[in-house]
């Protein structure tokens, strides 16, 4: 086998740091260490292995198993805190409805704001492995801290009669403290594991290139086993044995999920680091505007780039002209003030076309970006709105077995885990016979059939809401806690939901990985990251105006304390109008988007 055939062509090196060799890293080589993973957390990969007798979805793309599986702990750990959190708050921390939801959306909002510090540390200096060896600890220890304060007297919140408690502000503080802390870790996480999983394959190699789309779909499947079991056990267990256990297993669960990572390392390729992103997009900025008054030559050829093929940013490969943003491209433009020397520039002064491409990439991704910030709002109701609405109807499951209204987004998981292989191994062959592309959707056809979704989401929870409303009314049922309406009338908006993420989500996700910059790939992870917690905080403050708003004149307002008072109804049909007019300006976006392409090797 030739040299270029042993080694990948993208850069990329082992855990000593020597050149990744094919045969021995990335792809499923670390396979055998998911079982270990499996047994706790993801029944479902290991009845495949057991019954089928392989590997399951490895073969199918899913390079270095035992990340799927520290990224199916991390989330069994986030979802097992953060989808029954909203009645912690309430039950233990005595706090309101609209103030409950708040503090659940801006805790939520900042685990997604944290990853931009994981994202430049992991692209600038330490790479995605020693960014995501450096958090986890983080985060351990903020699962650790979150557990004793649910367990430990005098750390756990006192005064309690049978439906709530009155902390002291030093319970409290401790409490908040565990949760940023936890938030501050999964920014190490979030945006390194699933671009440090797609490292894995070569984009150079065509074989392992198409592996790579799947990788996508089925990490995020990996995610929702997590999701499903917070959503089963973890919350029955919060609910009936105790927050203590609750908080507890998914610490440990946790803790094991960072035993195996580190098992594994001897298979992994690692992406060297580029450098500061950051730095070089203001370089471009500032040679930009140095040279205002200077002209880009017709022929784009005599713009500077480095002479070999290899770009001059490590582990990024050259990126080719495009005709958008042609300001920038002044950057680009050798005059004599640039006196270059041994072939050395002065990077402040004049830039290479590849330099040029990443600003024009991150600028063209902002737009598409913004509009998924509408969409993340909608995908927060389901930790707020739909377990407030859920907690006014009956939960019963049988005579004796209550489900806590937390639990219902199992149906969300469900869904994901449903159409996510129906999706890649379904959908794509079918729509790849009428759109001729090797997806099937283009990533922004995907993430738009994932909108529309979600506009029938908002309406059928408004509609449910309406017809609760309607019972209230007529049997007089204000003051009553529960009305006899079975919860179960939920689960279609958290099908919805599921199928949204589904499209959505995961086609943002291969999006922004996709069409980032190669050195700048965690940053864009992080960047795509961000509209979930943007979405949170727009959720805050929509439901901080509308109750500012609706309770004038002495109204209980939209959402109350006693739901059966408000109208969550035109709360739901608010983010049905936002989201309809947020998927006309992404078509209008969309429309206009032009793919990057890459050539050449990586540094």
């Amino acid at each position: 086998m030739e040299e270029k055939d042993v080694y990948t062509e993208d850069g990329t090196v082992d855990i000593h740091k020597n050149p990744a060799n094919k045969e021995k890293t990335g792809n499923w080589k670390a396979c055998r260490f998911i079982l270990g993973n499996v047994l706790i957390v993801s029944p479902t990969f290991f009845l495949h292995y057991c019954l089928i007798g392989g590997p399951g979805p490895a073969e199918n793309g899913l390079v270095s198993p035992v990340l799927l599986g520290n990224e199916c702990c991390e989330r069994l750990a986030y979802y097992g805190m953060g989808t029954n959190l909203v009645n912690y708050l309430e039950s233990r921390l005595n706090q309101g409805n609209a103030t409950a939801a708040n503090n659940v959306t801006n805790w939520s909002g900042t685990c997604y704001i944290t990853p931009l510090i994981g994202a430049f540390i992991a692209d600038a200096y330490l790479g995605r492995y020693w960014t995501i060896a450096t958090f986890v600890f983080i985060y351990v220890s903020g699962m650790t801290l979150l557990t004793l304060s649910a367990s430990v007297p005098g750390l756990k919140p006192g005064n309690c009669n049978a439906d709530t408690c009155h902390p002291n502000s030093g319970q409290t503080a401790v409490f908040f403290v565990a949760l940023y802390m936890i938030a501050l870790g999964t920014g190490g996480i979030k945006p390194c594991v699933s671009s440090f999983g797609a490292d894995q394959f070569d984009e150079n190699d065509e074989a392992e290139k198409i592996k790579k789309s799947s990788f996508f779909n089925w990490f995020y499947f990996s995610i929702n086993v997590g999701a499903l079991i917070a959503a089963t056990v973890l919350v029955w267990i919060q609910m009936n044995v105790g927050w203590g256990w609750g908080f507890g297993v998914p610490t440990v669960a946790m803790v094991i999920a960072v035993c195996f990572f580190f098992l594994g390392s001897r298979f992994y390729r690692l992406q060297r680091p580029g450098g500061s992103p950051l730095t070089r997009i203001f370089q471009v900025i500032v040679a930009a505007f140095r040279k205002m008054r200077v002209k880009v030559p017709e022929d784009k050829s005599l713009l500077f780039e480095t002479a070999d093929d290899e770009s001059n940013i490590k582990g990024s490969r050259k990126l080719v002209h495009t005709d958008n943003l042609k300001f920038f491209d002044k950057a680009a433009v050798e005059i004599q003030s640039d006196s270059i020397k041994d072939g050395e520039v002065n990077p402040w002064r004049l830039c290479s076309v590849t330099q040029v491409e990443e600003l024009k990439s991150i600028i063209s991704l902002l737009p598409v970006w913004a509009t998924g910030i509408v969409f993340a709002t909608v995908y927060s109701q389901m930790n707020t709105m739909f377990v407030l609405q859920g907690n006014t109807m009956d939960q019963h499951m049988g005579k004796n077995f209550e489900i806590p209204s937390a639990s219902l987004s199992l149906f969300d998981t469900v869904s994901v885990l449903f159409w996510t292989p129906v999706y890649d191994q379904f959908i794509i062959p079918l729509a790849r016979k009428f759109t001729r592309n090797e997806r099937g959707f283009t990533q922004l056809q995907r993430m738009g059939i994932g909108l529309v979704v979600s506009i029938f989401a908002m309406v059928t929870a408004g509609v449910l809401e309406v017809v609760r409303l309607d019972y209230v009314k007529s049997h007089d049922a204000y003051d009553q806690k529960k009305i006899p309406m079975t919860i179960f009338w939920q689960i279609p908006q958290y099908l919805l939901i599921g199928c949204a993420e589904v499209f959505t989500f995961i086609g943002q996700l291969e999006f922004f990985y996709d069409q980032a910059p190669d050195a700048m790939r965690s940053l864009c992870s992080a960047l795509s990251l961000t509209t979930v917690a943007l979405g949170n905080y727009l959720s805050t403050v929509l439901v901080t105006v509308v109750m500012k708003i609706t309770k004038k004149n002495g109204k209980p307002g939209w959402i109350p304390d006693n739901l059966n008072r408000g109208h969550l109804d035109y709360f739901f049909y608010l983010l049905a109008i936002l989201s309809f007019l947020n998927f006309l300006v992404y078509l209008w976006i969309s429309k206009r988007y032009k793919y990057k392409k890459a050539v050449g090797r990586a540094h």
